[in-house]
Order: structure tokens, then sequence, then C-alpha cells
């Protein structure tokens, strides 16, 4: 017997518990073999993104259960600390243009 396309469906979400503000949810999401503990939140500008930008299907079968599409997957943060090294030589005349001795005059005007 052959199941249905929600039922075969290898990345599914399950709403596990709201948040006290109300503003995300604890999820436990299998991903073919893999389950997964997460959060999920509404998108909301200005603010960062972690993780993945995912869509939700709700199943007829189960009002906590939900199909899961991927639609952006976020490349992790710099981990390296201090500034990025910039070594254009761009960089380096605006640099020089800033920072470099000048002759003359160093009074306020």
């Amino acid at each position: 017997m052959a199941g249905t396309k929600s039922e075969l469906h290898e990345d599914v979400a399950l709403l596990c518990s709201r948040s006290e503000d109300g503003r995300s949810y604890g999820i436990l999401r299998r991903r073919k073999e893999e389950i997964q503990v997460g959060t999920l939140r509404a998108l909301e500008e200005g603010k960062p993104i972690h993780g993945e930008i995912v869509s939700l299907r709700p199943r007829s079968d189960s009002p906590m259960l939900f199909d899961v599409e991927t639609e952006h997957v976020m490349t992790p943060a710099r981990t390296a600390s201090g500034p990025p090294k910039i070594s254009t030589k761009e960089y380096r005349e605006g640099w020089d243009s800033i920072w470099s001795e000048k002759s003359g005059s160093r009074a306020l005007n």
C-alpha cells in the first residue's frame, strides 16, 4: 500500500513548545534519518538570521506536524576575531591618505 505524499515527506517538523513571549517555538525536526532539536521564529526585518529559512506546510492528520521545505541555508558568520583582512590597492591608498604623516600645520581650523 503506497503512502500519501505527506506521509513520505523526508523533512518533517513537530511543534513542541511555545516560548514565554509567544514569538518562537521549540521543534523536533526529522530529516531523512536524522532527528534535530531547534527553534522556529518568524523573520523580522533588521534581525539576524541563524540557520535556515524554511516554509512549513501543515499536515491534515495532525495540527502540530508540518512538512518542511528549506528555502535558504544561511552561511555561517565569520569566526575570526578582529576586522576583516583587506589588502586592495584602494584600501591601502585610503589608509595612507588618512593616517600617513602630512607636512604642514597641524593646527585646527
